[in-house]
């Protein structure tokens, strides 16, 4: 029996939406402030994944300039129909305090590889649209409702509007059509058809440890809406044994043999509840009762590392080269930059042929002019290894290998110059927006000025090295503790996860060059 393995999109990849078009299954993902917007990964099994394309990929369709971090792209909608794909977006400007400013999209193509349409703007009243497809041809959108008054559930339910496609624009009253469970922060709707039943799928319970799916259903789209007696039919709260933690926000798909999944959002900590990779996407086999309510084919509400796979045949996909010796014309589908595209004012592949430039710009608390190039995370156990050609003139000039939580938590193998020591390298952290260098004193760098970089990640561990050309590698300082590049730390709540990559800065605004060889991502079983 073939076995689907969870999570199947390892690493910073939430809020899954999964959509079936003939034999081959797609799902998107958030992507926040990373850039292109919202990853479809790809399968024809469902236990084969490969990262396929893009949907949001000009500044025409996605400007997050400015955005703050875990700002961006939130919970896409991915749906067909009728030669159509649609893909629902929202592009969060601000989210800390009472208000939010959440500003909702759609694109269509008639390809999934694109070219993706211009946005058409929809509604802000709140985050999480969806789109759903009647069978009388008619298409309605749904989004959860939020309500920044003192003293209102700020998480005020889920809103229905109808969508004109041919107008491109929305039609109609607004309906407030369900005002969410027990569970509260009621959440991520989509909209289903069965049997004469319209079912409402929402995440409740916050994205955290008390994440939950629940549902209810209708005869009428308008409701009222019938909840679920044994919601949450999928949950891991208050089982801190499960791998898959904060299991919720799910969406559904059906096989053409009538086979029921659950796409859903969990996540893995590495140390007490610090989850390091961030909320990851993990699918659930699911069967209908008779009377007519969605339960876990496994029973009971809590996600399972192991799930049977339907009956597919096996289409596995050619395993990802380690290494990218950067000799595309175009960077590698794993490569994110932050809230801008790579342009060539910044960033070349073909200036020195064989090699990545960056070209030095803002500091790494920037929200708008970050010269750094990133992938995510995938492992508990890796390393990940570069080689820096670089030739900086004073302090204010830097580059090097770096783990990239968000604008406050990093950890960064830089070569810098110093007055004293000439060129040099050492680490710097930002821990909760705190600035320190874990050296006591920075390495001096005698020889030519070629950089051999790497570091090695072991769970909430991550020791840096250097090297030059054959040589052997010598540690940098002592092992650092990275749980704080997580969604848990600090205090407040975050949602993209650990990257890492290449960057570099010119404070001077002098945009001195930085080229990179190489750079190799390799995971440790």
């Amino acid at each position: 029996m073939t076995m689907i393995m969870n999570p199947v999109l390892r690493g910073f990849n939430p809020d899954p939406s999964i959509c079936r078009v003939g034999d081959d299954y797609y799902i998107a993902t958030s992507t926040f402030e990373w850039f292109p917007g919202v990853q479809i990964h790809h399968s024809r099994d469902l236990v084969h994944w490969r990262l396929l394309t893009h949907a949001l990929t000009r500044p025409s369709q996605l400007d997050m300039k400015g955005n703050a971090d875990s700002c961006g792209v939130w919970a896409p909608c991915l749906s067909y129909d009728n030669g159509t794909f649609y893909l629902l977006f929202t592009d969060v400007k601000s989210r800390i305090g009472a208000y939010k400013d959440t500003h909702n999209y759609l694109v269509t193509a008639q390809n999934i590889e694109g070219p993706w349409s211009e946005p058409v703007y929809l509604n802000s009243s709140g985050f999480d649209p969806s789109l759903f497809h009647d069978d009388d041809g008619r298409k309605w959108l749904v989004n959860m409702l939020w309500d920044f008054r003192k003293g209102h559930n700020r998480f005020a339910g889920i809103v229905l509007q109808e969508y004109a496609a041919e107008e491109q624009r929305l039609v109609g009253p607004v309906r407030h059509i369900f005002r969410g469970t027990e569970l509260r922060f009621t959440e991520g709707p989509h909209l289903y058809k069965r049997n004469g039943y319209y079912y409402l799928l929402t995440a409740e319970g916050g994205t955290e440890y008390n994440h939950a799916v629940t549902m209810a259903r209708s005869k009428s789209i308008e409701g009222p809406y019938e909840v679920d007696p044994q919601n949450p039919i999928l949950t891991s709260a208050g089982r801190p044994e499960l791998a898959l933690q904060k299991a919720g926000h799910g969406c559904l798909v059906e096989t053409p043999a009538g086979e029921w999944y659950m796409a859903h959002l969990c996540a893995r900590p590495v140390k007490d509840h610090l989850c390091v990779l961030g909320r990851e996407t993990a699918l659930q086999r699911c069967e209908w009762t008779a009377d007519g309510w969605l339960r876990l084919a496994s029973g009971g509400p809590v996600p399972e590392e192991t799930v049977q796979a339907p009956g597919l045949p096996e289409s596995p996909f050619e395993p990802e080269p380690e290494t990218d010796d950067f000799d595309s014309p175009k960077l590698n589908v794993h490569w994110s930059t932050l809230r801008v595209p790579a342009d060539p004012s910044w960033l070349s592949l073909s200036e020195r042929p064989g090699y990545l430039r960056l070209k030095g710009r803002e500091s790494l608390i920037s929200t708008h002019r970050q010269s750094l190039i990133a992938r995510r995370q995938q492992a508990f156990r890796f390393e990940a290894e570069t080689c820096l050609e670089y030739e900086p003139e004073n302090y204010l000039q830097m580059a090097g290998l770096i783990l990239y939580y968000d604008t406050k938590d990093y950890v960064y193998l830089r070569v810098t110059h110093h007055e004293e020591l000439g060129v040099c390298l050492g680490i710097l952290q930002s821990r909760n927006g705190v600035y320190d260098e874990l050296l006591e004193r920075d390495i001096p760098w005698t020889g030519r000025c070629r950089f051999r970089l790497k570091v090695e990640v072991n769970r909430e561990l991550a020791q840096f090295y250097y090297g030059e050309e054959d040589a052997a590698w010598t540690p940098v300082g002592e092992p650092v503790d990275i749980t704080h590049l997580s969604d848990d730390f600090p205090e407040y709540i975050r949602f993209t996860g650990n990257f890492v990559g290449l960057c570099a800065q010119d404070l001077g605004g002098l945009a001195k060059p930085a080229d990179f060889d190489y750079f190799t991502y390799r995971e440790i079983r």
